[in-house]
């Protein structure tokens, strides 16, 4: 594996080849808010996630929620070593909701209608990923997974995602303090950054459009949301006052489930990295670690973060691939975009050197087998600070001596 590894990055991205890249753009990345019908769905199905990891470490999950007014409705399979009822569940469900603030005509978590419809993990599937006699556990599906990190901030994270969480986190924990009550719980930000010579430099235009109560003025939203902005922005970064746009619309009254259906997994850009790389396709929420299209992205990251802080690159993008029922992944893929201090293939062989990147070797590594993940599925799985019970082990930076030991 690690031969057809170095001989695909050879050919693929060798640091030798012509660094074409623009140097100068405009790009835009965006968020959404807690309270987006698609998150408030994607942290109903991580929560349920932790109620079964909770029980179970090694529960399997593979849950979808659908909301729709007055409606709630989970699906999926799961397998717990671990009795979880359906008032269990439905007593998640009304929390979550709650905590998100959702006590609205048309979605309130206290007369939300909870319709339960989760089974059996399917046996074909169980068969296909479980350890069995000398068999190693397996790849819970096929795919392609990517992780990045650059050095456009501190948390080495692309400068336009990161600022578009930053704000609707500042207008979200505003809300909950009752500084803003005037708010509501949906919203969405936009940040369009001017990039000179590949590096972001201040913000052209800046979009935020949030649910507010009846009776607030465009100019009284505008008013409210400005100071947020401006204190999350870096100093200069503020954008014209013509290009600051806050409820282009005029009004946004009606939101949440009840102006629009949310389901899990439509926000993936909106998890990741805002488009700045590419993207798999596979999303995070609901699912357990043995799902490589959570496990294996967060590896992804985290083997990125390091490359990037311990200064072998200023930007690295990495790709795994995985077929189901596989221990061993398929295809590793550096691409240090020009900026790398080393070949990319030594990067391959020191990552295959320091970490197993087998499903069970990620699990293991990452300490995944554990409930931290609804706190994972609202302003992005990326960029935020790891936490003292296992919480964003993937944005740990504990590579950086091996590489440098390997590296030089």
């Amino acid at each position: 594996m690690q031969a057809t590894a170095e001989k695909i990055m050879t050919q693929i991205t060798p640091a030798t080849q012509p660094h074409t890249e623009l140097k100068d753009f405009l790009f835009t990345s965006e968020s959404v808010s807690e309270g987006h019908p698609d998150k408030v769905c994607d942290q109903i199905s991580d929560a349920l996630v932790d109620l079964h990891m909770g029980l179970d470490p090694y529960s399997r999950c593979a849950i979808e929620t659908v909301a729709t007014t007055d409606t709630v409705i989970i699906v999926g399979e799961t397998r717990c070593n671990g009795t979880i009822t359906h008032d269990m569940i439905r007593d998640v469900v009304r929390n979550k909701i709650k905590e998100i603030g959702y006590d609205q005509e048309g979605f309130s978590y206290k007369t939300v209608n909870i319709d339960v419809k989760l089974h059996n993990q399917s046996a074909d599937i169980a068969v296909g990923v479980d350890a069995a006699g000398s068999k190693e556990e397996g790849a819970g599906d096929q795919g392609i997974m990517f992780g990045y990190a650059c050095n456009e901030t501190p948390e080495l994270m692309p400068a336009a995602i990161h600022y578009s969480h930053k704000i609707l986190e500042a207008l979200a924990a505003a809300r909950h303090s009752g500084v803003l009550a005037k708010l509501e719980p949906d919203a969405k930000s936009q940040v369009t950054l001017e990039y000179r010579n590949g590096k972001p430099v201040r913000a052209t235009s800046i979009v935020v459009s949030t649910q507010h109560a009846e009776g607030l003025s465009q100019a009284d939203v505008k008013a409210m949301v400005r100071p947020y902005v401006e204190k999350v922005m870096p100093a200069g970064w503020m954008c014209d006052e013509a290009e600051f746009y806050v409820n282009p619309t005029g009004r946004f009254v009606i939101g949440g489930p009840v102006g629009d259906s949310g389901l899990t997994g439509r926000k993936i850009i909106v998890d990741t990295y805002g488009g700045s790389c590419p993207h798999g396709g596979g999303a995070f929420s609901g699912k357990d670690p043995t799902k490589v299209d959570r496990s294996a992205a967060y590896v992804t990251r985290y083997l990125a973060k390091n490359i990037v802080a311990a200064g072998y690159a200023e930007r690295c993008t990495i790709q795994l691939s995985y077929a189901i029922g596989v221990s061993k992944p398929l295809s590793l893929y550096v691409n240090t975009h020009g900026t790398g201090t080393v070949e990319e293939a030594q990067i391959v062989k020191a990552i295959n050197e320091l970490v197993d990147l087998s499903p069970r070797g990620i699990r293991e590594h990452l300490k995944l087998n554990r409930p931290i993940y609804a706190r994972t599925a609202a302003y992005g799985h990326f960029g935020r600070a790891p936490e003292a019970d296992g919480g964003f082990s993937w944005e740990k930076t504990d590579l950086i001596d091996g590489l440098r030991k390997i590296l030089g």
